[in-house]
């Protein structure tokens, strides 16, 4: 991806989007998540992006891309920890609370579907509890879901593509 524009110069088959306020602790894994895949090799044609706490900003990295996977912490009252995987259709579709940016995930599909852009999205959420304060680790039960949620990723987005290009 292009460091100044965040935009890639060709349309990339997947975009894993990591969300999340890393000052937050819990709140940031989505960010932590990506960081960690960025650490490994992609194939050609995935594409890793810190997406912070979304915005109409990402729309240029997202339109250039055939699916997008969201990785998002929830406040859901499921135990802590818990991952789901939804391929949202609907509205309806979404958690009722994602973390603090939770109308950000929504908004910015909402603004692909009316540019035209209709791709096929995974959100990938892990359920945290109220966040307490700044901090920029994640906690226990938090770091062993992100694990498996990276484990999860690779699995189904990265190893079974080929081939692979060292991640920048």
């Amino acid at each position: 991806m292009n460091a100044k524009t965040g935009l890639n110069p060709t349309p990339f088959e997947t975009l894993i989007v990591g969300l999340g306020n890393v000052l937050l602790g819990d709140e940031g894994v989505g960010v932590h998540i990506v960081r960690e895949l960025e650490g490994g090799q992609l194939p050609i044609g995935v594409e890793t992006l810190d997406g912070g706490t979304g915005g109409f900003h990402l729309l240029g990295p997202l339109c250039q891309a055939h699916r997008i996977v969201f990785i998002d912490a929830t406040m859901d009252g499921r135990p802590e920890g818990t991952i789901q995987r939804i391929e949202p259709q609907f509205a309806e579709d979404y958690p009722n609370t994602l973390s603090a940016h939770d109308i950000g995930i929504k908004d910015m599909l909402d603004a692909l579907h009316l540019i035209g852009q209709r791709v096929p999205v995974v959100l990938i959420t892990i359920s945290i509890q109220l966040m307490s304060g700044l901090s920029v680790e994640l906690s226990e039960p938090i770091a062993a879901a992100a694990q498996r949620v990276v484990e999860m990723v690779n699995a189904e987005f990265i190893t079974s593509k080929a081939p692979l290009a060292v991640a920048p």
